[in-house]
């Protein structure tokens, strides 16, 4: 009973799919995480990538490589390469974030310091590229290449825009399009592209990704303010580090000129007291955000799915399909 209730869920039926892909790509990582000489490298690693993450942005990888009819063997080197980011980025966003906690465990940069995760995250970036470099495909590493500066470019933009109560959707949704989808994205792209796949099925892969990443960045934010203890976000986080996500940014968009006052107070001074994250939730619902944000959120789920509708019917197909509703279901 245990075992059909964990493998119901969309994404441990994919890893199950794939299994023999994770279990190379895992080898691979350890491989290239290793180093010679700086023996902290392997350590601040380990304590990252062994943290139970789900390895979802290299499993959209292996799983739009497979679906593509890919035979050959550096699909194992891109779904490596996508983690390596992935991993990279998070080791920097815990320092620029001064993050104590991260998957419930302590952060590198709590167990170690601040430079250790940052020249680790460097590090990672460089084997992400030898092991783009590898596959012998110049377009796989251009695509690779814009998806680490766009994330880059997001998480400066959202540096810039934090805490200020002009921010737009239109700049949060720049925001998360670089910060989270522009990953996705690429994942499932390159996935295509190594399976030289034509230009229509390479559209709908990335567009599968971008669409999917959209989602899963709002359902993220929202959960800060709807979430549970089964969730596993602390409800309110995102409002204590006065961060201008969506359903706030609805909130002062709607806001009359008391409302403002109390925004800039929190979130724009920082001064905030006890009951003022209840008063924020009576205004998200007064104004009906949470709401509005949720129906974005399953926009963007239902567009992931319309982007896989030029795909042939495959088991995996239906998996990426059922993977864009749990995203949403989240909310429930």
């Amino acid at each position: 009973m245990v075992l059909d209730r964990i493998v119901s869920k969309p994404h441990d039926r994919l890893a199950l799919a794939l299994s023999e892909d994770i279990a190379a790509v895992n080898s691979l990582i350890r491989l290239r995480m290793a180093s010679e000489h700086a023996p902290r490298i392997p350590e601040v690693t380990a304590h990252l990538v062994d943290a139970g993450g789900k390895r979802l942005r290299p499993m959209l990888t292996l799983a739009a490589a497979q679906m593509c009819g890919y035979t050959g063997p550096y699909h194992i080197h891109l779904a490596a390469t996508v983690e390596f980011i992935h991993t990279a980025t998070l080791l920097h966003d815990d320092v620029v974030d001064a993050s104590a906690q991260r998957r419930g465990r302590p952060t590198a940069n709590l167990l170690w310091d601040n430079q250790s995760s940052v020249l680790v995250g460097d590090y990672l970036f460089s084997r992400a590229f030898q092991l783009m470099v590898e596959t012998g495909n110049l377009r796989v590493l251009d695509i690779l290449a814009n998806a680490s500066a766009t994330i880059a470019e997001g998480e400066v933009l959202q540096l810039s825009a934090a805490r200020d109560l002009k921010t737009t959707e239109e700049i949060y949704f720049k925001v998360i399009r670089g910060k989270t989808a522009a990953l996705f994205a690429a994942a499932m792209e390159v996935g295509a592209v190594i399976a030289e796949q034509d230009e229509k099925t390479v559209q709908a892969l990335l567009d599968y990704g971008d669409a999917l990443g959209i989602s899963f960045q709002i359902v993220d934010d929202l959960l800060d303010y709807t979430g549970t203890d089964a969730t596993g976000k602390n409800i309110g986080d995102d409002f204590r580090e006065r961060k201008l996500t969506l359903p706030v940014i609805k909130a002062v968009a709607a806001a009359d000129a008391d409302e403002l006052v109390f925004w800039q107070k929190c979130i724009g001074k920082g001064k905030q007291v006890e009951g003022d994250l209840e008063h924020a939730l009576t205004l998200m619902h007064a104004h009906n955000t949470l709401q509005n944000t949720r129906t974005q959120a399953l926009y963007w789920a239902g567009k992931a799915k319309e982007s896989l509708d030029v795909m042939p019917d495959h088991a995996l197909k239906t998996m990426l399909m059922d993977l864009s509703d749990y995203v949403v279901a989240r909310l429930n």
